[in-house]
């Protein structure tokens, strides 16, 4: 395979590139209201020559490109968050900002521009007939990620009954290629009390109080260790071998954490004692822990075991529609995923890295340093749609994206034009290296 001309190919698309991802900052599109990005990707599919697009009934975009028999799939999602405080913006996250190596604006890191470079490198293999009858590619522009990640995968496969070899995700990796995240879900703990006069609350059950116990035993399972004279052992003992079959890949993605994340209370007035207290705990997760063992754990904490009946510990579900109106209910739940650094898919990513531009992080004049202190074979940080293409369905999933993960949810979020380049040729070249070893 001629990888010069794979980056001369791109490199050539570079101005398409830029235009593109211009015209998708410039339209609004939080998680359910993507419908006019996605009209916008479609048509960039179409102009490009895709094989066949599709749209499916939750609003996820399909583009094919060629006939082969292995599905090998590049996934993007196109909807962001909101843009926050507009005074922490120095420019318009909406007309966005362009200097020679920059682009900024509201997803432009998270995560448009990895979508701009799947769609150009998907153009790329048929520009210099790559595509054959080992494989098909497919870009998938997914919708809701930022609400409920994983949930546009988990119909793709369960209702489009589409079951790629491989997933390639297109989250920003700063350059580097990221085999995992810790997973995360979202905990509910309800805590029952008593209302009376706040003049004599010796006669009620405040719940604030006894959820304020709970919350002290829950900042312990976070913050303590993992010695045994320790009435609440802390997260930290999954990265032991004592503890945790799985230890070396949860030493890789970091120990979970937990945290509380929101506080509602109920009560007749703020002259009474509150008789209900709810509270939201953000539990990330690593390799070895399961939804199970974190409601598990928070269960049985002391003070949630102490106040018995009156405690009651679940997951969150989500059921917003999508932009399409179609509503697709799921558990909050968005398990730890890695793929191993051994596995086909992982080394097929790490030789087309290296016969393209080596086996460093690549970067622009401003990042190149911090890149290449890191390795070129990490994690995220955050959580992608691979919760639910590998997490839950065993799908294998490896990111490289253009971007910095940093940028994600920031004010002043900005890519770098040199990224959309790279990431391009590493697409197109990608399914041809797996083909040739798997």
């Amino acid at each position: 395979m001629d990888f010069k001309a794979i980056n001369k190919a791109a490199e050539g698309y570079r101005e398409d590139m830029i235009k593109f991802l211009r015209d998708l900052v410039k339209i609004p599109g939080e998680s359910a209201e993507e419908g006019a990005k996605m009209d916008r990707a479609k048509a960039e599919m179409t102009k490009l020559g895709f094989d066949k697009i599709e749209v499916d009934p939750q609003g996820n975009l399909l583009g094919y490109m060629g006939t082969g028999k292995k599905l090998i799939a590049f996934d993007g999602h196109m909807d962001t968050v909101g843009i926050g405080e507009m005074s922490n913006w120095e420019f318009d996250p909406y007309d966005g900002y362009e200097t020679d190596t920059e682009i900024g604006g509201r997803g432009t890191s998270d995560q448009e521009g990895g979508i701009v470079s799947a769609i150009y490198g998907a153009k790329i293999m048929k520009d210099l007939g790559l595509l054959n009858e080992k494989y098909t590619a497919l870009v998938t522009v997914t919708v809701q990620e930022e609400d409920c990640d994983g949930l546009c995968w988990q119909y793709i496969i369960q209702e489009d009954k589409i079951r790629p070899e491989f997933v390639v995700s297109t989250e920003p990796t700063d350059g580097g290629i990221y085999r995992g995240q810790r997973g995360r879900m979202e905990i509910k703990v309800e805590v029952k009390g008593v209302s009376c006069h706040g003049s004599a609350p010796e006669r009620g059950d405040n719940a604030i109080y006894k959820m304020a116990d709970i919350l002290q035993d829950v900042r312990a399972l976070n913050n303590n260790g993992d010695t045994e004279s320790t009435v609440i052992r802390g997260l930290v003992r999954m990265l032991d071998e004592k503890y945790n079959p799985e230890w070396k890949e949860a030493r890789f993605l970091g120990k979970g954490t937990v945290t509380a994340s929101q506080i509602f209370h109920s009560s007749p007035s703020r002259c009474a004692v509150a008789d209900g207290c709810t509270v939201s705990l953000d539990r990330r997760m690593t390799a070895g822990e399961t939804w199970e063992s974190c409601l598990d754990e928070i269960r049985n904490l002391p003070a949630v075991k102490k106040y018995g009946e009156d405690v009651v510990v679940s997951m969150y579900d989500y059921d917003r529609p999508s932009y399409t109106g179609l509503t697709y209910p799921i558990e909050c739940y968005f398990p730890t995923w890695v793929i191993p650094e051994e596995h086909g898919v992982t080394k097929a990513l790490m030789e087309t890295h290296r016969n393209l531009y080596g086996e460093e992080r690549e970067g622009s004049k401003e990042t190149i340093d911090m890149r290449k202190a890191r390795p070129l074979l990490d994690k995220w940080t955050f959580s992608t749609n691979g919760v639910s293409i590998m997490g839950r369905n065993g799908i294998p999933c490896i990111g490289f994206g253009p971007g910095a993960e940093a940028q994600a949810h920031a004010p002043n979020e900005k890519t770098w034009k040199d990224d959309l380049v790279r990431c391009a040729a590493v697409y197109a070249a990608l399914p041809t290296v797996y083909c040739e070893n798997n």
